[in-house]
């Protein structure tokens, strides 16, 4: 017999936020445009609007869609971003934000932990992007969970699928205490359990590029898709906000990539409506 999740009762959980930044990327432009090709493939008639767990992604008793955000940039952009979320937070609301660029998860975790204490993190990506000082450029998409990690944000910061780990990022891993596997090590049988709530920024970039070749940085030996509908499906805490980051259309093939983008949007949106 197949069986359902239970999920929140309460109207309008979540927000899905648009955040068009690119300015922060170190190898090639694009992914500014990310927001509209997710949203596109979101709502394609190629595909329903449930997530595996049985949640309708296309209540709109339980889902807002907020206007795309317009940003200047630099200082400007980041607190743009940061005061928009924490409006959504403020509402009582969850966020899934779609980049971008992965510089937009510092000032998103920035409002997240004023309400939400001892958060914890389940970072995808191919990067640790831990690096101190990235091109001069704090802000860079390089270097955002060191300014997470320096500003004592988090309780937790947990990495999967890295696959690109340096020795400076090696020495910011012992600095800060994060709990990093390797895309070497990664055992599917271990199931991830947290303490408290925890955010999922999601790199498309973790995707093996035969998953998503639309991405700026190609790095082979990655996960699949099933890999992380697994993980997140599995893992054992209360997930209350999320992004998607770091798709570049300029780059796709058929649109393969928006779609992956859109099918996680939905897995993680069902996880966050889990009571």
């Amino acid at each position: 017999m197949i069986s359902k999740a239970k999920f929140s009762q309460n109207n309008n959980m979540i927000s899905i936020l648009g955040i068009p930044l690119d300015e922060n990327s170190s190898f090639m432009r694009g992914a500014a445009k990310a927001p509209f090709a997710i949203m596109d493939a979101f709502h394609s008639d190629s595909s329903n609007m449930f997530s595996e767990n049985g949640f309708n992604c296309g209540d709109s008793k339980k889902i807002k869609v907020l206007d795309v955000l317009k940003l200047s940039s630099g200082k400007a952009a980041m607190d743009s971003i940061r005061i928009t979320v924490k409006k959504e937070l403020e509402y009582d609301q969850k966020v899934l934000s779609l980049g971008g660029d992965h510089s937009v998860t510092f000032p998103i975790i920035q409002a997240y932990a004023e309400k939400y204490k001892g958060l914890n993190i389940l970072h995808f990506d191919a990067h640790p992007d831990l690096y101190d000082n990235f091109d001069n450029n704090p802000y860079s998409h390089a270097s955002p969970f060191a300014r997470i990690m320096e500003n004592n944000l988090i309780r937790r910061l947990v990495q999967v699928g890295i696959r690109t780990l340096n020795d400076h990022q090696l020495e910011q891993v012992n600095r800060f205490g994060v709990e990093v596997i390797e895309m070497k090590d990664l055992d599917m049988n271990v199931l991830l359990q947290f303490d408290g709530p925890v955010y999922i920024s999601f790199d498309m970039d973790s995707l093996d590029p035969a998953y998503a070749p639309g991405v700026s940085h190609h790095e082979p030996g990655g996960l699949s898709t099933r890999n992380v509908i697994q993980i997140i499906h599995q893992l054992e805490g209360s997930v209350v906000g999320g992004d998607i980051v770091e798709l570049n259309p300029d780059r796709d093939i058929n649109n393969i990539t928006a779609l992956t983008a859109a099918k996680l949007m939905k897995e993680i949106m069902g996880k966050m409506m889990m009571p």
